[in-house]
């Protein structure tokens, strides 16, 4: 499934009627297969971007085309995974995964293909397990798998392994890359992690300024499974980190500057 995310913007409205704009011209095509990272600081707008290209929120203006379709609203063939497993506490690991799908209707061999995903993540005994006895790294799982059991050409991440160790994190990001090598679903990950960013991604897009931009997109042709102590995969975080530092000392002189123009003009105000 191709996507296109074509000169988005989104302003929110605030009841004092002043405006404040958070996404300026994002455009990014997005190819079939590909595993898209979504790179930047806390804050600056990745989420809000997530939101329109899953259709639960709308732009201000531009468009997300899916095989050229606008996107309007949520779609079954695009899956969101949030950054906590938002698993439903009185259903257990097996009906948690089937939920939507059932919702849906979509139940044509439907337990057969949730052993299977309980197998693949490896939670094969837990099925009748509930939330509330799982660890977070299991919890994460299981969500993945209710992301993956319809099929959904696209899945959109929000920083799904960001309240993980480094080592249940790590194990997260490698069942992801076999599920996404398997599955080939088109993948876009929302994180501020450089690591993870080049361990998962096979495009980088660098998201920075205020409003936020797209400001590079890098592209990563790298085997999987990658390894952070790479030298390629070194070089890359070094050129990464140099771009990243571009935009926030962009970013922080752009800030600079406001607060002087504000003295500025009340050291004028005073003096009239």
């Amino acid at each position: 499934m191709k996507l296109l995310i074509e000169k988005i913007e989104k302003t929110f409205y605030l009841p004092d009627k002043t405006t404040v704009p958070v996404l300026k011209n994002i455009q990014i095509p997005v190819e079939k297969g590909e595993f898209v990272m979504l790179l930047g600081e806390s804050g600056c707008g990745k989420s809000t971007l997530l939101n329109i290209i899953a259709g639960i929120e709308p732009p201000t203006s531009g468009k997300v085309l899916v095989d050229n379709k606008i996107v309007t609203r949520p779609d079954p063939e695009i899956s969101l995974l949030f950054q906590q497993p938002s698993l439903l506490p009185w259903l257990n690991v097996f009906e948690n995964i089937a939920f939507g799908c059932k919702l849906r209707g979509d139940t044509k061999d439907l337990n057969d293909r949730i052993r299977y995903f309980i197998d693949l993540i490896g939670l094969d005994g837990f099925e009748k397990i509930y939330p509330s006895e799982l660890s977070l790294g299991m919890a994460c799982r299981v969500s993945l798998a209710r992301a993956l059991i319809g099929h959904p050409k696209v899945i959109l991440m929000d920083e799904p392994f960001v309240s993980l160790d480094t080592f249940t994190r790590t194990r997260m990001q490698q069942e992801l890359i076999k599920l996404w090598e398997y599955e080939q679903f088109t993948a876009i990950f929302v994180t501020h992690d450089v690591d993870e960013a080049i361990v998962l991604g096979n495009k980088v897009v660098l998201l920075g300024g205020k409003p936020c931009n797209v400001r590079k997109i890098i592209d990563i042709s790298m085997p999987y499974p990658r390894k952070i102590t790479d030298r390629q995969l070194a070089l890359k975080r070094i050129h990464i980190m140099m771009q990243l530092e571009k935009i926030y000392k962009s970013n922080r002189d752009k800030h600079h500057q406001s607060i002087e123009e504000g003295y500025d003009r009340f050291v004028r105000y005073k003096q009239t």
